[in-house]
């Protein structure tokens, strides 16, 4: 059998923070010391020092590689690196700080396991970090970890360092989303407290911010215990010249929660009919079982109408089935939104037209109350909103499953995406059924 990376080998994080915190500094400053970086790269950013460093190595050009953000020194687009230790692997999204770019943010921040916010010392706690550390409890990230940077121009002050740290600790707990807090004071310019320990920190006991990215548990991250298959497509290979591959007839996608296994009893949604899973295939070969987040092609023991857009899930722990909507937004779109508009709804394998029949709320980032029945929602808003779709959706809750718990809004005719979204968990009411198939 083939051998499929866990997803506890490999970490997603994202940084955020308000403008000049030093994300892109930051990663730079991670995949330098920790030597991550090729030849070239290296050779290319002592080439870039004279031109935006001041003859000084600028950390920040591992990741802005858009001339615009080498010019102004922001952040504008998400940029991905990978990278890995001896420990772990690592994807890690740098996102923009600007309000304009929220957008991008949420973006980044998606697929993350972890979210690193960074603190300005001397600023301290602004909107904006409130913002950031409420978008990555809304998108459902578990693991928080506020780094305090440029401690080195605060005089590496504990007292402000603590100060910082109570803000925070002071309306954290209302947000009720992540599974732990880690609180890390850094240098990302100088290296204090990012890969190797400094010196000048001697009142702060806790690991290096590498050294917690390495050793934070994420086992329990994924979703192990409801499987949901959408199917993407419906593999029909029709090889004349291979008689095996003749009467294939396979369904590929990718494991959006649980644990499929030869053999499973399963049920094909929205038509409701149960099966057994008769096979699994990958591109190198058969599987006896697979996980979330593996990508893989399913065989069932019957032939039912099943097509792209349609959910594979085990019979217990089953989704909802609904056209009826209730979700959380980011909007993203200068267009704002107001009841009675008409989009494109994208979730998970199938698009589906859909119309906000209300706005219910606007959330207030500064305090995080709800500001009940806004007009209309504009750039960067965060509200709560109803959708009616034109056929019922399988859905999770965001809370239970973020891949089946999601959906973008996509404006008909641009095809410009306009709002990210997170579904409420559907009620007894609306769970799917299903009926054990007849042959």
């Amino acid at each position: 059998m083939p051998h499929v990376p866990h997803p506890v080998e490999i970490l997603r994080f994202n940084t955020c923070g308000s403008v000049d915190d030093g994300k892109s500094t930051l990663i730079g400053r991670l995949l330098y010391d920790s030597k991550s970086l090729m030849e070239d790269q290296l050779e290319a950013l002592e080439r870039s020092a004279d031109i935006t460093g001041g003859g000084r190595i600028n950390l920040a050009n591992l990741t802005d590689g858009l001339r615009a953000e080498r010019e102004q020194g922001i952040t504008i687009d998400v940029a991905y690196r990978y990278f890995a230790t001896p420990k772990r692997k690592f994807i890690v999204a740098d996102t923009p700080g600007h309000v304009q770019y929220t957008r991008n943010m949420v973006t980044g921040a998606s697929t993350a396991n972890l979210s690193i916010v960074l603190v300005d010392a001397r600023a301290g706690v602004i909107e904006q970090t409130r913002r950031h550390i409420y978008l990555s409890s809304l998108l459902g990230i578990p693991h928080l970890v506020i780094a305090v940077n440029k401690m080195d121009l605060a005089d590496w002050s504990e007292e402000r360092f603590l100060e910082i740290r109570d803000e925070i600790e002071g309306f954290i707990p209302r947000l009720d989303a992540f599974r732990d807090v880690k609180f890390v004071p850094i240098s990302a310019l100088n290296g204090d407290n990012v890969v190797e320990r400094s010196k000048q920190t001697r009142w702060y006991e806790g690991p290096t911010l590498l050294a917690h990215l390495e050793t934070v548990h994420i086992a329990s991250d994924w979703n192990l215990g409801a499987l949901r298959f959408p199917v993407q497509w419906v593999n029909r290979p029709n090889n004349p010249r291979d008689p095996k591959l003749h009467d294939f007839r396979g369904l590929g996608g990718q494991v959006a929660g649980g644990i499929v296994r030869r053999g499973d009893r399963v049920v094909a949604l929205p038509a409701g009919l149960k099966t057994t899973v008769k096979d699994i295939f990958t591109h190198e070969g058969p599987l006896r079982e697979a996980f979330c987040p593996q990508s893989v092609t399913l065989c069932l023991e019957h032939d039912i109408d099943i097509s792209r857009g349609d959910m594979i899930v085990g019979v217990e722990n089953l989704p909802g089935q609904s056209a009826e909507l209730h979700a959380r937004v980011c909007w993203m779109h200068a267009r704002p939104v107001q009841a009675g508009k008409k989009y494109f709804l994208k979730h998970t394998t199938q698009t589906v037209q859909a119309i906000v029949t209300a706005l219910e709320s606007r959330i207030d980032v500064a305090t995080f109350e709800a500001e009940p029945a806004p007009v209309q929602l504009g750039m960067n808003d965060i509200g709560i909103i109803r959708l009616k779709t034109a056929r019922p959706l399988v859905f999770d809750g965001y809370n239970f499953n973020r891949l089946t718990g999601s959906f973008i809004l996509i404006e008909q005719g641009t095809n410009a995406t306009v709002a990210a979204g997170m579904l409420t968990a559907p009620s007894e009411a609306v769970k799917a059924d299903y009926t054990d198939f007849a042959i």
